[in-house]
């Protein structure tokens, strides 16, 4: 049981390694938008990058995961990652940056599902939501780092040394998971055939057959769309410009976000498996919960003090937490030699939504409010279109099965 939980820890050190880099922009948007030159278009489009590069990959890893493994998937698409990193540290404009993230997202592709993966080898399937649900709040600790710690950092040595030292941790990080991990128990190693009988091909033809999965899907594309086009990048934006707060008092805001997460994720997961025995409760009634607090967050006025924009946005992110276990839900309704290939499939659509959500929000503040793309109206636009999405895809989710 000890080397499961050593995988836990360098599982939970990976997905923090994701979460981070994903996050980066929300802080470091002042400082891009003047180094590279960029429009509330164009910061959009860059940060949707790493999500579009990320939610595409996840279609060849839902086809190879289950046969290839998740620990060398993990560490191949690391090293890519690092790759992009560099590349994004270096940029002097849009394209080499978009580049840059574009590799980066495809990079950390694998640090949710292998994770996830591997959890279904190592534990039983009774903890399976608790557990999922504590590496989610571990990794979430990779938010908190970039929000104020992230600031205070690039204060001191500019964002782009900054940028470089967190590559210098995810390389160690890699290097831990060759060393540690396997991707299943040896008695399991031992016992395990592999099966012919489905392609990877079939796999999903079995997925895009389940209403289901489309619906689940679209919970997902929706729920973390709408969470993390906030979190990685338009939460900055609209509270030190429309709100007019400081770099660290934002930063301040947005640990807020991330404290809600990392109560949320183990807190859902409990109540999943102890009490409803399903997460379709749990995710269904975090979008419904998640619609009204983005109602709270776009009524916040010019003027509004940090302990209250900071309690909306705690709410938020515990309200988000529950849309984890769309990864539970997906599991308990597939077959166990699919489970990566179902939760793969699930998580194209959960890194599609920010890419979409980042840079249509974009499009659409720069479209409607050209003259003032960053102010209140615009803010107050964007987020009512995720109000809207966020409530009816809460009601659409009542008609999943549960298991």
């Amino acid at each position: 049981m000890l080397r499961a939980w050593l995988i836990f820890i360098l599982c939970s050190l990976h997905l923090f390694m994701s979460q981070l880099y994903r996050t980066t922009n929300a802080v470091l948007a002042p400082w891009l938008i003047n180094d590279l030159h960029l429009d509330t278009e164009g910061i959009g489009l860059l940060s949707a990058g790493f999500f579009y590069g990320f939610a595409l990959t996840q279609i060849p890893i839902s086809m190879f995961l289950d046969k290839l493994g998740a620990k060398r998937l993990m560490i191949g698409l690391s090293f890519l990652g690092m790759g992009g990193a560099i590349m994004f540290s270096q940029a002097q404009g849009l394209e080499m940056g978009l580049a840059g993230r574009l590799l980066l997202g495809v990079g950390m592709a694998c640090n949710m599902m292998g994770p996830l993966k591997l959890l279904t080898e190592w534990f039983p399937p009774r903890t399976f939501a608790t557990v999922s649900g504590l590496i989610y709040a571990i990794g979430t600790l990779g938010n908190i780092v970039a929000a104020t710690p992230l600031v205070l950092m690039v204060e001191q040595l500019g964002w782009r040394l900054s940028f470089q030292a967190i590559i210098a941790l995810h390389l160690l990080l890699t290097l831990a998971l060759f060393w540690v991990v396997q991707d299943r128990p040896p008695a399991k190693s031992a016992a395990a055939a592999p099966s012919e009988s489905v392609s990877p091909f079939g796999n999903l033809g079995i997925l895009m057959r389940s209403k289901d999965y489309w619906i689940i899907s679209a919970g997902t594309f929706v729920r973390y769309g709408t969470h993390a086009a906030l979190q990685t990048l338009w939460a900055g934006p609209l509270l030190m410009e429309a709100l007019r707060f400081s770099p660290v008092q934002a930063g301040n805001i947005l640990l807020a976000m991330n404290i809600g997460l990392i109560v949320g994720g183990p807190v859902w997961g409990a109540v999943s498996d102890r009490v409803f025995k399903t997460p379709k409760w749990v995710v269904a009634g975090g979008l419904l919960m998640l619609a009204l607090v983005t109602l709270g967050l776009r009524a916040l006025p010019l003027g509004a003090g940090v302990l209250v924009a900071g309690s909306i946005f705690l709410a938020f992110g515990l309200a988000s937490a529950s849309g984890m276990h769309v990864y539970a839900h997906i599991k308990a309704l597939v077959p166990k030699d699919m489970a990566g290939a179902g939760m793969s499939g699930i998580n194209f659509f959960t890194m599609l939504g920010p890419a979409v959500f980042l840079q249509g929000l974009g499009i659409v503040m720069q479209s409607l409010y050209p003259q003032a793309s960053r102010g209140p109206e615009a803010f107050s636009t964007a987020l009512l279109i995720c109000v809207a999405c966020q409530a009816a895809i809460g009601v659409l989710y009542l008609f999943t099965r549960s298991k």
